[in-house]
């Protein structure tokens, strides 16, 4: 009795450190070139959305609506982690001699947060 007691309690232990805590996420990524003449990158952000040659690329803007200027890509990252972004994962496409770098970020919402966000892409 005293092992079937325990095992149930193990189980619900696990059970309950491993459930998810009801957290979604949506995803976006980084892709950085560096500009010429210059040791900054631009960086592209492509959060799902539509894109055509028409409308241009989704560059980070700073307060004045300007394209933002990053030192490296560890700095788009910071900034990207102050807005509660975390990093995902990395990988460097080399294109013409020139590395273009693609990080994927996630971000943690909740289910009313990640409703809004799949209603506004129908």
């Amino acid at each position: 009795m005293k092992k079937l007691l325990t095992t149930i309690l193990f189980s619900i232990f696990f059970i309950s450190v491993f459930a998810q805590n009801g957290d979604s996420y949506v995803y976006c990524e980084l892709v950085g070139t560096g500009k010429f003449l210059s040791s900054k990158v631009n960086v592209q952000v492509d959060y799902g959305q539509e894109t055509s040659y028409w409308k241009g690329v989704a560059y980070l803007k700073d307060e004045n609506g300007k394209n933002k200027s990053f030192n490296s890509m560890v700095d788009a990252m910071n900034f990207m982690g102050k807005q509660g972004w975390e990093f995902v994962q990395a990988y460097v496409v080399t294109t013409n001699n020139q590395n273009v770098y693609h990080w994927l970020l996630k971000k943690s919402i909740s289910e009313n947060d990640l409703d809004k966000v799949t209603e506004d892409e129908k």
